[in-house]
């Protein structure tokens, strides 16, 4: 028995829930062949097993087929999805875990030119911003198809055996009826909020009549779009009344905001540098003008908050989506007392800027998060304790060290700063930035926990790792910024790392080349700008910061937008040389012979690090593996067994960074899947 809000079950219709932390409908991008398969499955059932009540599969499972899904979704109109939801079903259902689906029309937030080339279809013509698809002016017989395409959906869902479905409304066909900035039909249609509201019951209630009473339907909408034209918290209050006075719905999920431009869309979803929990008053206020099941998830990535959503009486059940993707253990470890070990999440929002790209959903610090099955959560034991010398205390290092002692091995850590962090201590500089701090932190604590030693304040050479008697080392030693871009004048210029760490002041008339694409250039920028300067940020390729992608960029464009901050794309820095008291910078371009000149006071280059690898170079004759990696066995979850050369004493391996440029994720990978079987 507890006392804890977060523990309380909680009774839904029928379903009893056995506490009141759930994972709200999201879209990982795992389908194979529109089905949930393995990889779907054991994600959700990884979470099931480790006490969460409820998972909500299938952001936006797509029910009709000109509902095309911009990224991998579930495709609910086929009759082969059921086997597969039914073997998720089960699965969780056998750890205590109820499974809903959400199920959605796209309506214009989709693409004419995807899978069979339908038309777009929408209650006005207007095209959504995201997807930028003219949509066609729906007809009556449109409706009639897509209201039995929801029945159908629903059908194979209840056949499926999950607990109950979800409509997604917000952004969706359906709230594109709600709001008359979407719908501009008239008749029965449009107009009144009765009238706009009128597709929404007519789906409903094709669903009962298909399923039945007892049969538990939610919805997932927003209260308030936010939006001028669109529609009103006072419409959002009279909505959900309406919606639970019809008896058609079980649950509210809330949500607020629009999602039909990227600003919007990281409004509704918040990411890091934002305020937690944003809406969670909002959907307080909707919870207390029904009195009937709210569910709500935005930015609820810590237990205290989601304790206080529950105690407050705000919410019925509160969705914690990014939370488990950090860490799948997440209840467990509420259930144990043992919160302070939660891998927290640090609002990077590289899952969600990741499928709104194309890929896979990934934690940045987690990896084995959308790879259960290739790379497991649990870490086993070794069969034979060994000396582990680390060196570097980055985030690769890191977890190359807390793996290790999981591992029960000897671990030593050489870093040569007096704390650890590496680059992301530089940028939790920042104060937008200042959740990454915690990959750092959750690490260190682990692998204090577990008795690691560290020195700091030790720039280790040959010598000093030899000393430490390892069987294996990890060279985390990441790199160093690489500025020698230019033909001529690269003694002129600074790195984006320069003025991060406050090595260099900003300049008044400031130029960054922005070669990498990634954050660092943009934080460069956004410190800059703050000071007042002018600052231009000149990139060869076509799209600003290609490597920050959607979600994040929407921050730094509203900070620089306020500023005096000029954006050029697909132009070069190529020179740059002293013009009196200033610098003249020349601009290229790879698209012709064109040139530009610039005259500044102050060039800063961000064109990612270089390997700081004099180390390894100096260890891998004497290692027995000459620093050589068996890809094959690192990628099929093998120990690595290489050994050229016999008179070795230790094997050699370097990650992250110190290979070659890359990002917070891929050193985590490196370290997790390398160390994970030495």
């Amino acid at each position: 028995m507890t006392n804890d809000p977060l523990l309380q079950p909680y009774q839904l219709k029928h379903l009893t829930l056995r506490n009141r932390i759930m994972i709200t409908s999201h879209e990982p991008a795992y389908p194979e062949d529109g089905m949930p398969k393995e990889r779907y499955r054991a994600y959700h059932v990884e979470r099931a097993k480790a006490g969460v009540a409820m998972t909500m599969t299938a952001g936006s499972a797509s029910i009709s087929k000109d509902s095309p899904p911009v990224f991998n979704n579930i495709l609910a109109w086929k009759d082969e999805v059921v086997p597969w939801m039914k073997q998720l079903v089960d699965e969780c259902h056998d750890h205590g875990a109820a499974v809903m689906i959400q199920l959605s029309h796209l309506g214009r937030r989709t693409r004419w030119d995807k899978a069979d080339w339908l038309p777009v279809v929408a209650p006005g013509f207007d095209r959504e911003p995201a997807h930028r698809a003219a949509p066609k002016l729906i007809e009556d017989w449109d409706m009639t198809r897509i209201i039995g395409d929801f029945a159908d959906a629903a059908e194979r869902m209840q056949a499926a055996g999950v607990d109950g479905i979800e409509l997604e409304a917000y952004g969706h066909l359906l709230e594109q009826f709600w709001s008359e900035q979407t719908n501009s039909l008239g008749g029965d249609y449009g107009g009144s909020l009765d009238n706009r509201m009128r597709f929404t019951m007519d789906v409903l209630r094709a669903i009962r009549a298909r399923c039945g009473e007892a049969f538990i339907v939610g919805l997932r909408y927003t209260g308030d779009q936010c939006l001028p034209g669109g529609l009103t918290a006072n419409e959002g209050i009279e909505l959900s009344r309406k919606l639970k006075q019809s008896g058609l719905v079980d649950f509210l999920n809330v949500v607020r905001g629009h999602i039909d431009t990227d600003p919007g869309l990281t409004d509704l979803i918040p990411i890091q540098g934002m305020r937690n929990a944003p809406h969670l008053d909002f959907a307080g206020e909707i919870r207390k003008a029904t009195d009937f099941p709210t569910f709500h998830a935005a930015k609820i990535p810590d237990v205290a908050t989601a304790r206080h959503a529950i105690a407050s009486g705000k919410l019925d059940m509160v969705g914690m989506v990014r939370a488990h993707m950090a860490d799948p253990h997440l209840v467990r470890k509420v259930i144990e007392g043992r919160e302070e070990d939660i891998r927290p999440c640090v609002g990077a929002n590289y899952c969600l800027d990741r499928i709104y790209q194309g890929g896979m959903a990934l934690c940045l610090h987690n990896p084995s998060t959308g790879r259960e099955i290739e790379l497991p959560h649990a870490i086993a034991k070794a069969e034979t304790p060994k000396r582990i010398t680390v060196v570097g205390a980055g985030p690769g290092g890191l977890e190359a060290a807390r793996v290790a002692a999981e591992r029960g091995h000897a671990v030593t850590v050489f870093e040569a700063a007096d704390q650890p962090g590496g680059q992301i201590r530089l940028t939790a500089l920042q104060p937008r930035r200042r959740e990454m701090i915690s990959i750092v932190d959750w690490r260190y604590q682990q692998c204090l926990k577990m008795g690691v030693r560290f020195e700091f304040n030790t720039y280790a050479e040959a010598g000093d790792i030899l000393r430490s008697g390892p069987d294996a080392v990890i060279l985390a030693t990441g790199g160093l910024p690489h500025t020698e871009v230019l033909s001529v004048g690269n003694e002129l210029v600074v790195s984006a790392w320069d003025i991060l760490s406050g090595d260099v002041k900003p300049g008044q008339s400031v130029l960054v080349f922005d070669e990498a694409g990634d954050h660092a250039g943009l934080m460069a920028a956004d410190l800059i700008s703050e000071t007042g300067a002018t600052v231009e940020i000149v990139s060869w390729d076509r799209n600003l910061a290609a490597e920050v992608m959607s979600m994040n960029l929407v921050p730094y464009m509203r900070n620089l937008q306020l500023r005096d901050t000029t954006f050029t794309v697909t132009w070069r820095l190529e020179s740059v040389v002293r013009d009196g008291n200033q610098l003249r910078a020349t601009l290229g371009s790879d698209y012709g012979a064109a040139k530009r000149s610039r005259l500044v006071d102050q060039v800063v280059v961000n064109a990612g690090t270089r390997p700081l690898d004099e180390l390894y170079f100096e260890l891998k004759p004497q290692s027995s593996n000459l620093g050589e990696v068996d890809y094959d066995a690192l990628i099929d979850g093998r120990p690595q067994a290489l050994a050229p050369n016999p008179d070795g004493s230790f094997r050699l391996f370097r990650i992250g960074d110190a290979v070659s440029s890359r990002n917070t994720h891929a050193a985590i990978y490196d370290a997790l899947r390398l160390v994970r079987h030495l």
